[in-house]
């Protein structure tokens, strides 16, 4: 019998369906917010804030945060690990990745919840 030892990072199967799940999230938020915001019709900053007050649209804007954070973090790590071969830029690459995205997302939940 022979033993097959398996390489690589073994998360494919796993991160193909977290990045279809998430986009999945993000066009439902699309089409649910394009059709609430037609309705409601905000024009000005005060309508804007009082738009994004209830609670249900914080929460499915922040669930599109994070899903789009992820399923960037995603697509952008295995940009790097296919395309950047030096193992020390692959890893300064990845930190930088992860930084800017959590800041993103950071910032954006800071503003949604400062309404």
């Amino acid at each position: 019998m022979i033993n097959r030892i398996v390489v690589g990072a073994g998360y494919g199967l796993k991160d193909w369906i977290a990045q279809r799940a998430t986009a999945v999230i993000m066009a439902l938020y699309t089409v649910l917010m394009t059709v609430y915001l037609l309705v409601v019709r905000p024009s000005g900053f005060e309508a804007w804030r009082d738009a994004f007050a209830c609670g249900l649209i914080k929460f499915m804007t922040f669930l599109f945060v994070v899903s789009l954070a992820y399923h960037a973090w995603i697509g952008i790590r295995d940009l790097w690990m296919d395309y950047i071969k030096p193992v020390g830029l692959r890893l300064t690459l990845h930190v930088a990745t992860a930084a800017v995205l959590l800041g993103y997302a950071a910032w954006a939940c800071a503003i949604l919840w400062r309404l």
